[in-house]
């Protein structure tokens, strides 16, 4: 998530924790709000000579379930010289680790996922029910946990609980019903399908995206999923899954080839070549555009220069053209594709 929407979040834990107008209520709330942000400062650790580490770290160690007392006991010592009139060590240090605590948790649900299981598992969870980044979900947050502050209030915080909760109940419901038509959609098109990944798009949950390989090729749709309304699908482009262990055998034991690796992992083996930049090896499981295959992100391979690390390019370029037809698809229209 994005780190205002972690921050609140953590605050939002810390404030339902306390009796009713309590002295250190917004105390508590300051501490929860920054302990949550704390853990996505692994975006500042990078190597300009190995653009990798950064997607390697981001949300591994710093997220862990078994970094939480660390990274409550990091915050809670700086805090400690501007707070130490205001709260003890031990109030520091729980409030600390309660905020903390929820960002990991939290992004668990997005989808990007964490490694909460890091070192003992280096898998990223991700349940791929809510987007990294969704005003409406940070909203309710911003008013409810606002409120609670204001009025010292913890009931209010409360509030905020159940709003995270049902937001999180509704995006699980969509996820399950865009799945159910990814899975009709492969059987229409007699597609025996390999393995699927289904994520909201950026900033919602009513369009999402649909990724499933058949074979060696990857298949993208969109559908748009207005609750009591029939589903709009978009079908979209299909790629060739990379074999890139076969491509790229001959360097294999060079730098260049293991950062393929290390991309082909941080991917979930979903490669595909960037339609409009050949030498870009993409992650095609993200696009500006459900139905389209233009990645994302991707790493630039340079084989002349075998012995040095790949680049990491990212596509972001939204034209008004494309988000008007984001838009016009997040709100269910037709454009030029027949809905199922």
């Amino acid at each position: 998530m994005d780190p205002v929407t972690h921050g609140l979040i953590g605050a939002t834990a810390t404030q339902s924790t306390l009796s009713t107008n309590t002295d250190i209520h917004r105390s508590a709330a300051i501490v929860g709000l920054l302990a949550a942000m704390t853990a996505d400062l692994d975006v500042l650790i990078s190597n300009a000579n190995d653009p990798l580490l950064n997607l390697e770290i981001h949300r591994q160690f710093s997220h862990s379930l078994i970094f939480i007392p660390v990274g409550a006991l990091i915050v809670a010592s700086l805090l400690w010289f501007f707070m130490r009139n205001r709260l003890s060590f031990k109030q520091l240090y729980t409030f600390s680790f309660i905020g903390y605590g929820t960002a990991g948790l939290a992004d668990m649900f997005t989808s990007y996922g964490t490694k909460l299981l890091w070192p003992f598992l280096d898998e990223r969870f991700s349940w791929n029910i809510i987007s990294v980044f969704d005003p409406l979900f940070s909203l309710g947050i911003i008013l409810a946990a606002g409120f609670a502050f204001y009025y010292r209030n913890p009931k209010t915080a409360w509030l905020s609980c159940g709003w995270i909760l049902l937001y999180l109940l509704f995006g699980f419901i969509q996820h399950e019903r865009a799945e159910t038509v990814a899975q009709k959609l492969a059987y229409n098109q007699n597609h025996q399908v390999n393995r699927m990944v289904i994520k909201p798009t950026i900033a919602n949950t009513l369009l999402w995206s649909i990724r499933y390989e058949t074979g060696d090729t990857l298949y993208a749709h969109g559908v748009q999923l207005t609750p009591f309304a029939d589903p709009v699908i978009y079908e979209g482009e299909s790629a060739g899954i990379l074999d890139w262990q076969k491509q790229y055998a001959p360097y294999k034991g060079s730098v260049v080839y293991e950062d393929i690796k290390r991309f082909d992992q941080l991917s979930e083996g979903y490669l595909i070549r960037h339609p409009k930049h050949e030498d870009v090896i993409g992650d095609g499981r993200y696009a500006m555009i459900p139905t389209k295959m233009s990645p994302l992100w991707g790493i630039q391979v340079d084989t002349s220069h075998a012995d040095q690390h790949v680049s990491f390019q990212t596509f972001r370029n939204s034209t008004a053209d494309l988000r008007t037809k984001f838009l016009n698809m997040v709100f269910g229209q037709f454009l030029e594709i027949e809905a199922k």
